[in-house]
């Protein structure tokens, strides 16, 4: 913070110091992946716009970067994969350029051009902890948690070997791996992972969340309640305020339940920088939770309009199916699955919407895989996985 102090301090002497205002949105954005604070994103996209104001992305290509990953964090995929193509365009011997367009191209579902991005930034960047967590994160959507491992793997390794490693970026790196192991059942590997993550940065708040699910997984629930607690001490992440209000509900704490529910709903509907973070999974929770089907649906469908990537597909087929809308449902999970990616929750879903179809045995070889690659990956969903399966 005394970077950022310093800094902020040189711009307002000097607002034309463009320079200062790109390290600044880079000290914002680094800031935003420690704790999640979503003021930092804004604080980001305004250095960085003020940068573009006083020198043009020609001449300030760093500035351009910093915009992207602001848009990008902001969940404006589309701006930044005009951003990153702009880059390309004005540095096609560097890196970062095709870092971000796929990036983008990824989050917009258009894989085939997101890999391609990918090996242009390999054959500039090879071996890099950038490159390498990048095509981890492609491998792994092409059902390929292996080789996602050992990407991940590499990844930190090559952050450990930096002059100067990030805590974060290590915390990170060990977070992912532990979030692969996870994906694939393999549950005392992954909270090795998250522990470890917790090493390298105390109060990471995504391990923080990450090892109250893994101790969920493994039936503690009393220990899994404590470590959401303290993550959303940290920051109140919608996501974890619903973990923690379904471990309530399993343990009796009705009360508390609906508490956590309630300001999940609300911070995830907060602002409109909240709701393009949380939109897609606010409609995820309404479905998990039978709330709100067709205000549900209708969000999804939004959603999966301007961003067809395939977790788009799965948010739009589960919350159809949700509304009863089973045709629109089995449609959309075909797109969700067609990478292969090995993920419990979109199999369990598959199978709940074949079984409303009345393809019993499909919906019976879908709910049967998601137990198999992991059969807690969800306290309550998996439950009604497997009275699923055995009706």
């Amino acid at each position: 913070m005394v970077a950022v102090r310093f800094l902020e301090d040189r711009v307002a002497r000097d607002p034309d110091d463009f320079v200062a205002l790109n390290k600044l949105a880079g000290y914002y954005l680094q800031s935003y992946r420690e704790t999640y604070d979503n003021s930092y994103l804004t604080l980001a996209e305004r250095s960085a716009e003020a940068s573009l104001r006083v020198l043009g992305p020609e001449q300030n290509p760093n500035g351009l970067f910093a915009l992207a990953q602001a848009r990008f964090t902001l969940h404006d995929f589309a701006g930044a994969q005009a951003y990153g193509r702009q880059l390309v365009e004005l540095q096609a011997d560097k890196s970062y350029g095709y870092q971000m367009l796929g990036d983008a191209l990824l989050e917009l579902g258009d894989y085939d051009q997101a890999a391609a991005a990918y090996q242009q930034m390999a054959d500039l960047d090879s071996g890099s902890m950038a490159t390498e967590s990048r095509l981890a994160r492609l491998a792994f959507l092409r059902g390929e948690p292996e080789v996602a491992y050992q990407a991940y793997a590499r990844a930190l390794a090559a952050e450990l070997n930096a002059r100067v490693p990030s805590s974060e970026t290590v915390a990170w790196c060990h977070w992912q791996l532990g979030e692969t192991e996870f994906q694939v059942g393999k549950y005392r590997q992954a909270e090795q992972h998250y522990r470890d993550a917790l090493k390298a940065f105390p109060d990471y708040v995504r391990a923080l969340g990450s090892l109250g699910k893994v101790r969920a997984a493994l039936k503690d629930y009393k220990g899994a309640i404590e470590q959401y607690e303290r993550a959303i001490r940290v920051v109140p992440e919608p996501a974890f305020l619903t973990a923690l209000g379904d471990l309530y509900q399993l343990t009796g704490r009705t009360n508390d339940a609906e508490n956590q529910y309630s300001l999940a709903e609300k911070i995830g509907k907060l602002n409109q920088v909240n709701g393009a973070l949380y939109g897609r999974q606010l409609s995820l929770f309404y479905a998990d939770h039978n709330l709100n089907a067709i205000k549900a649906a209708e969000n999804a469908s939004r959603d999966y309009s301007a961003r067809r990537d395939i977790y788009g597909a799965d948010a739009f087929a589960w919350t159809s199916f949700k509304a009863g809308k089973i045709s629109d449902a089995q449609t959309a999970i075909k797109e969700a699955l067609k990478l292969g990616t090995k993920d419990a929750r979109l199999l369990y879903h598959a199978g709940m919407i074949e079984r409303a179809a009345g393809n019993r045995a499909v919906a019976s070889d879908y709910l049967q895989r998601a137990l198999k690659l992991s059969p807690e990956f969800d306290p309550l969903q998996a439950t009604i996985a497997r009275e699923a399966l055995a009706r």
